[in-house]
């Protein structure tokens, strides 16, 4: 008999590696900030006496650092690795948000708000080049799928949670970000994340990282991006509630029921991205996505009955499956390891100043054109995108 040579042990599925399963906590931690507390609203309202601009702060204290420190937070993680930033981010989150179950005014709770906010402005951004570190190629864009899919679960599980504990009392939904404290343990521990050699100067840095991020396939990427989150929270986020209410007469779980829907087309599209990838340019699955947030757009005010509307929204849903992890995967390929980080936080960045136009602009086509013409700026605003992206990200890319 010949000598047996020693077998490669075969690398562990995608799904079953640690590093990915602490990955998708930090996604799930990500989702927690907003959907776990926004069931609570109307209880804090009547509590603290509040309006609904005011409560709307709660949200607004949140979002607003990481406008600006999750470029600043990329940067330090490029110069000084992923966990040195990942770790207190991570404690910041969980030690000032769940400090805020315990707050009795209002005034204290924006401000550990505020705070949790400061540790949430990396997270997004973090875990998303942690993963394009740690993956190449087919490989990466099957694991953003995965890692899309995890955030839609969690955008329809914390609103659920969050609206259970409400019951007990508006402090409770509070008490959720006390999980992220464990995690950040967890983390410093057990994930092995690549550490990016930092050693160029700090202008040299700057000035490869800025080069790149100013190339037209990355400024498609990053506006994109920005016009995602406006239709998102233009549209699904801002107006169809008020929509389904006012031509319905829907009831807040109705409205919930529906809206929550697209994150199980979102889920199933995502966990297939990376087969999907194999077969159609990346570029083309983009456009795609575009194309659907369009003709969910048209649909929803053709829709006969309140239930019809889960068909646009599933849709809708779609097209996020297709869209976030198939951009994070494209920029991901536009920048080295050593510049991942800040190109990853400036799409963090572009993506919250999406979040705040949209209702912005949604808002405007309202007052100028009524409710349809709020479904008719986002068909234009989507199908834009598609041309853009159909014009500006080219060559270079492959099917990766």
């Amino acid at each position: 008999m010949p000598p047996q040579t020693a077998a490669r042990p075969a690398p562990r599925p995608l799904l079953r590696q640690r590093n990915l399963h602490l990955l998708f906590c930090v996604t799930l931690t990500v989702v927690m900030g907003v959907s776990s507390i926004a069931p609570a609203f109307p209880d804090i309202m009547d509590a603290l006496d509040l309006s609904a601009t005011q409560v709307a702060w709660l949200v607004t204290a949140f979002t607003l650092p990481g406008v600006f420190l999750a470029p600043v937070l990329g940067i330090l993680a490029d110069r000084h690795g992923r966990k040195r930033v990942l770790v207190p981010s991570l404690l910041a989150f969980g030690v000032f948000g769940s400090l805020c179950a315990l707050a009795d005014s209002f005034a204290l709770l924006v401000g550990l708000r505020f705070l949790q906010g400061v540790g949430a402005a990396a997270l997004g951004a973090l875990n998303v080049t942690i993963l394009s570190d740690l993956y190449a190629g087919n490989e990466r864009i099957t694991a953003m799928g995965y890692n899309a899919g995890v955030l839609s679960f969690g955008t329809t599980l914390f609103p659920l949670l969050g609206g259970g504990l409400a019951t007990l009392g508006w402090h409770w939904p509070f008490v959720l970000p006390v999980l992220a404290l464990p995690l950040a343990l967890a983390v410093l521990l057990w994930l092995d994340a690549p550490q990016p050699r930092g050693g160029a100067e700090f202008m040299d840095y700057m000035r490869q990282a800025v080069r790149r991020a100013v190339e037209p396939r990355a400024l498609a990427l990053f506006a994109s991006t920005c016009m995602t989150f406006m239709i998102l929270y233009g549209m699904l986020v801002s107006f169809l509630p008020v929509y389904l209410a006012q031509r319905f007469g829907a009831e807040a779980w109705a409205i919930g029921t529906i809206i929550a829907s697209a994150s199980l087309t979102t889920a199933l599209l995502a966990a297939r991205l990376g087969a999907l990838a194999r077969a159609v340019p990346l570029r083309l699955l983009l456009a795609l996505a575009f194309g659907l947030y369009a003709l969910s757009a048209v649909l929803v005010p053709l829709m006969p009955g309140l239930w019809w509307v889960l068909l646009p929204v599933l849709a809708f849903g779609a097209a996020q499956g297709l869209n976030i992890p198939t951009v994070q995967a494209m920029l991901a390929d536009l920048a080295p390891m050593e510049q991942r980080g800040a190109f990853m936080a400036l799409n963090g960045t572009v993506l919250r100043l999406g979040q705040t136009l949209g209702p912005v602009v949604m808002g405007g086509a309202f007052v100028a054109w009524g409710m349809d013409g709020v479904f008719w700026a986002t068909a234009a605003l989507a199908l834009a995108a598609a041309a853009l992206v159909l014009a500006a990200v080219r060559g270079g890319m492959g099917h990766h």
